[in-house]
């Protein structure tokens, strides 16, 4: 029995062996969102309509890109990239999908009030974040597929390229 640190003391105990992989096959991809309770269902019917329900392993952090970047819980980021890892290696996930959200309390936690004081700022700011997760996965792992958004209150998602 191995284990996969976490981070924060916590680790995850497994029984893979080194090269076993694959537990219930293939999925289309990762998705990492926030936490907030308001677009459970949002997210849900966004990922239906595109056709993945039922078709992705999902990590939930507060803030989403920004929970699993940041310095303030540098934690998170150990329970993302070890999500990653498992998901790439259990499921042959290929792409993630980065879902941030508009009035997040986390980057208001996080970065301060000014970083989300109006819509142009709080678009600005999510776009930095996304690009940073975004590069920062590309870097470690080359060749996996990126997509980033944000979703507003309606559940409306705004690609971002």
């Amino acid at each position: 029995m191995g284990a996969i640190a976490l981070g924060g003391g916590a680790a995850l105990l497994t029984t893979l062996a080194p090269g076993v992989s694959k537990a219930g096959g293939h999925t289309e991809m990762l998705l990492l969102t926030c936490m907030d309770f308001r677009l459970t269902g949002a997210v849900g019917d966004y990922m239906e309509a595109r056709g993945l329900a039922g078709k992705f392993d999902h990590v939930v952090l507060a803030g989403a890109s920004l929970g699993a970047l940041n310095d303030r819980f540098p934690a998170w980021a150990d329970v993302f990239w070890t999500h990653l890892d498992l998901a790439i290696q259990l499921h042959d996930v290929h792409r993630v999908m980065i879902l941030d959200h508009r009035d997040c309390g986390a980057y208001k936690m996080i970065l301060g009030e000014a970083s989300v004081k109006d819509a142009d700022v709080e678009l600005k700011t999510h776009i930095k974040q996304l690009y940073a997760l975004r590069s920062a996965i590309q870097t470690r792992k080359p060749g996996l597929e990126v997509e980033i958004g944000l979703m507003d209150l309606q559940g409306r998602v705004l690609q971002i390229v």
